[in-house]
């Protein structure tokens, strides 16, 4: 379809569209996007999900696929076809953003379907009230220590005034007197538990400015960004400030068919729809 221009009906109001790249390929789990949930496909249920939030004036899927074009549209949901070629979901948000008239642009990530509305309407409101900032991300605590371990989970270190300094797949920041006690990380982790409420999980969520997605996108990977293969890291290195916020409940990617079953385990066992489970991931 065409993508046109939507203008909100108040001229004051802040434009905040959210886009959610969605692929059709996927290694672990192909055709993830389509892959259903209580009877919707699972693009459908995070575009509901992002609906839901009362700051967020339209949305939009960004796919590869026309398949994935049909589900969207045929649940009432808008979805723009854009390049085959991109390297990043961030790279196809940007394709749909560089042709609206929108001030904010929320990366939703479309393998997220229990991901809590409030968490967006908190991250774009953020970004409303600190002028200064590029971009506003979320962040979860870490309630066990394999996570803290496990490069899979990206952690976040941010300030006392909420600004991001540094993300990172190894364990930061770094508790060196405990495990100069304690001899490993793991062991002082073990013997000292309250060490984990040092450690933040970073979670997907992106709620950037316009002009800053659009500029990031045409910069070139930084050296830190390929040694950690973190591309928030690009944006740091080009001085962009990142605040970050702690996301109202937590959220489930679907990476692995277990992801799938869990999630779907969820759906079924509780009592309300797809659409009303801003509490559920928590459950």
């Amino acid at each position: 379809m065409e993508l046109t221009d939507k203008h909100s009906s108040n001229p004051n109001q802040i434009k905040a569209v959210a886009i959610i790249p969605a692929r059709y390929e996927s290694i672990r789990l192909p055709g993830k996007a389509l892959l259903e949930i209580n009877g919707k496909p699972m693009i459908c249920c995070v575009a509901r999900q992002a609906s839901k939030a009362k700051n967020i004036e339209r949305v939009i899927v960004a796919t590869d696929d026309q398949r994935i074009i049909d589900a969207v549209e045929a649940d009432g949901f808008e979805a723009v076809l854009t390049s085959a070629d991109h390297a990043s979901g961030t790279d196809r948000i940007a394709e749909v953003a560089m042709r609206l008239d929108a001030e904010i642009v929320v990366n939703v990530q479309g393998d997220e379907p229990l991901i809590s509305s409030e968490s967006i309407e908190r991250a774009v409101a953020s970004l409303v009230a600190h002028p200064t900032a590029g971009i506003v991300t979320t962040w979860e605590p870490i309630a066990e220590p394999a996570d803290v371990l496990n490069p899979d989970l990206v952690k976040i270190v941010v300030d006392s005034e909420g600004r991001a300094i540094y993300f990172s797949r190894a364990p930061v920041p770094w508790p060196r007197d405990a495990v100069r006690e304690h001899g490993t990380i793991e062991n002082a982790l073990l013997e000292e538990p309250s060490l984990l409420r040092s450690f933040r999980k970073h979670t997907g969520l992106y709620v950037y400015r316009r002009d800053v997605l659009l500029q990031f996108t045409k910069w070139r990977q930084s050296d830190l960004e390929r040694q950690e293969s973190l591309e928030q890291l690009r944006a740091l290195e080009h001085g962009v400030e990142i605040r970050a916020i702690e996301a109202s409940t937590p959220s489930i990617g679907v990476d692995t068919q277990k992801d799938l079953e869990h999630v779907r385990k969820i759906v079924s066992s509780s009592d309300v729809r797809v659409s009303e489970l801003n509490v559920m991931s928590g459950t």
